[in-house]
């Protein structure tokens, strides 16, 4: 049975562009580079670093990328995920246009994200995911609608696309709630929290805020952004 390869990684598709030089960053000798290799040691100075022409964007969050792309070093899985994700956000600031009050918040949202799971056990990529598309609509078949488009157009995994539209459908019991969806909650009312306090002084009202921050929020992290907030 013959092998089934990614034409992008399958060297029968390849042109005379598949082959180039990309000057070492460190002494600017000459590295040569075949377009599917992640990485390559410059023989001047020794310095490894990644292929800045190779586009992780479909290996982003695939669960087979280290069998196509191979043994990959700790900085190239970083930068593929930061690849996908600066993508992400291009996309979503297009899809926005001059909507900066919505854009704003979602980069607020997303910036809180990004801070509560270095605590809490989840799943980033979904969750940074469905962080852009979160009441981006103006219902939730809208949402799903606009992630389900740009997350194809990004050529993320269908099962990924599943979790972040099954996410953006929220409506469920308190108990019945995920932790993915807790944290998405919780960094859209840090979101508004920090809007809150920028129109008005904290300390009128502290005693207020603290008992809504016990009260609404659910993860321990998210509390403690919160009241640092408010100082």
């Amino acid at each position: 049975m013959a092998i089934i390869r990614c034409p992008g990684q399958d060297t029968g598709f390849w042109d005379f562009n598949a082959i180039y030089d990309v000057k070492c960053p460190k002494c600017g000798y000459p590295v040569e580079f075949f377009k599917d290799e992640p990485t390559r040691i410059c023989k001047r100075c020794g310095y490894e670093f990644v292929n800045p022409k190779m586009d992780f964007g479909c290996a982003a969050y695939c669960k087979y990328a280290d069998q196509c792309l191979g043994s990959l070093p700790t900085e190239l899985i970083t930068e593929r995920e930061e690849l996908f994700k600066d993508r992400l956000a291009i996309e979503v600031k297009k899809h926005l246009a001059n909507n900066f009050k919505m854009l704003n918040r979602v980069l607020k949202r997303t910036k809180y994200i990004e801070e509560i799971i270095k605590e809490e056990t989840a799943n980033p990529a979904v969750l940074l995911s469905a962080s852009y598309f979160y009441n981006l609509g103006s219902t939730i078949e809208e949402n799903q609608t606009i992630a389900k488009e740009i997350l194809k157009k990004l050529n993320a995994k269908e099962e990924m696309i599943i979790e972040v539209c099954e996410l953006l459908k929220g409506n469920k019991q308190v108990e019945e709630l995920s932790l993915n969806y807790k944290i998405l909650l919780d960094a859209d009312r840090l979101t508004d929290l920090e809007l809150e306090l920028k129109e008005k002084s904290p300390n009128k009202n502290k005693d207020e805020i603290y008992t809504r921050i016990d009260k609404e929020f659910f993860t321990e992290v998210a509390k403690k952004i919160a009241k640092r907030l408010i100082g």
